[in-house]
């Protein structure tokens, strides 16, 4: 997309106090520097066009105007970074924080060969986030929240004092708080039409994928495992492992019309053993992979919608179940033990999660167990 023309010049941070601007119309470049009393230095630059020439040059007249400002300006990996936070923290007589954080990141970034030798300069936001849904497999959000704040705070700081150059934008990543409502997290809801509007923007496995969590209530993990032998023609087997010692919790989801017609023909004329649901024909769903259609879907489906008819930005595969879960409260009636039955969560945090959607009869009966 070319830029419009524009007085004010399009700035890139450099490092710290430093930038480089770009000047749509003339097509000119010019550097900044910004010292501690505020007072603000520039110089043009000449004889450059490409973005690469002028940033090396604009490097080069910092470190001769400063000496310091940029100091050795560092282009390298996202680990090569971190590597430099932990040598930081050494030096500053915290080798307690840094083993700390060296465990982390052993954990988090060097058992992930997609992020860890990925240049910080072109990481995006989409990278980080597709690293993020990868190491969601069988731990907490809040879990997953504290070890991706540390890789946070250990890249803020190569980028804005150790010289490593990156887009803090990039690694900018919301906390996690709408995905599992069994740990009492905001749920994102989502009505029929923009259940409809999603799955109809999706890819066709994407989109059969969240159709089977609208109807079943699933979570997203337990459907990607359900097998063809799961469904029996009426009913579906789902199973997933709760509690601090995980125990295999299974149930079985009593399906409506629509969703044994839907699920029948999911199941047809594959073996028992063969999954429900995959990917691409064969691999079963992964989160990253769903968490990523999930969102691609929504990108396609805003790019066009205006005002009440766009997709909440935060909605994920959790929002079909929270949806199914209230729509049963709500719409059909279903009293809240059948629905947590149903659904494998518990009445507490039905009512915890859903009690705008617990009919008023019901709530009282609630509260007056609670009273006894």
């Amino acid at each position: 997309m070319q830029l419009p023309a524009r007085r004010e010049p399009y700035w890139q941070r450099l490092a710290k106090a430093a930038a480089l601007g770009f000047r749509r119309g003339p097509d000119t470049w010019i550097v900044r520097v910004t010292g501690r009393d505020g007072k603000k230095t520039t110089h043009a630059l000449t004889g450059v066009i490409e973005f690469d020439d002028a940033r090396e040059a604009a490097e080069n007249w910092v470190t001769r105007l400063t000496g310091t400002a940029v100091r050795t300006v560092k282009r390298a990996t996202v680990r090569a970074a971190l590597d430099a936070y932990l040598a930081y923290l050494r030096q500053q007589g915290r080798p307690d924080a840094a083993r700390d954080a060296a465990w982390r990141f052993k954990l988090y970034i060097d058992k992930d060969d997609t992020i860890h030798g990925l240049k910080l300069e072109n990481a995006t936001h989409d990278d980080f986030l597709e690293w993020r849904d990868r190491q969601r497999s069988g731990r907490t959000n809040r879990t997953v929240n504290r070890n991706v704040r540390a890789v946070i705070a250990g890249l803020n700081k190569a980028n804005k004092e150790l010289g490593h150059v990156g887009n803090p934008a990039a690694w900018r990543l919301e906390a996690l708080r709408d995905d599992v409502e069994d740990d009492g997290e905001t749920a994102i809801f989502l009505n029929a039409e923009q259940r409809k509007a999603l799955i109809g923007a999706a890819s066709a496995n994407g989109g059969e994928f969240m159709r089977g969590l609208e109807l079943s209530g699933a979570r997203p993990m337990e459907l990607a495992a359900a097998k063809a032998g799961d469904f029996d023609g009426e009913k579906l087997r789902l199973a997933h492992r709760k509690g601090k010692l995980p125990k295999l919790k299974v149930r079985y989801v009593v399906l409506g019309e629509d969703g044994v017609k839907f699920f029948s023909a999911q199941a047809k004329d594959k073996l028992p053993s063969a999954p429900l649901f995959t990917e691409d024909g064969e691999q079963p769903w992964r989160r990253h992979v769903w968490c990523r259609h999930v969102r691609a879907a929504i990108k396609a489906h805003n790019a066009k919608a205006r005002g009440a008819n766009r997709i909440p930005a935060g909605a994920s595969a959790y929002s079909f179940r929270h949806a199914r879960i209230s729509e049963l409260l709500q719409v059909h009636n279903v009293d809240p033990l059948t629905v947590a039955l149903q659904t494998g969560t518990s009445v507490v945090m039905i009512e915890k999660s859903y009690l705008s959607f617990i009919p008023s009869a019901m709530r009282e009966k609630l509260a007056g167990l609670k009273a006894a």
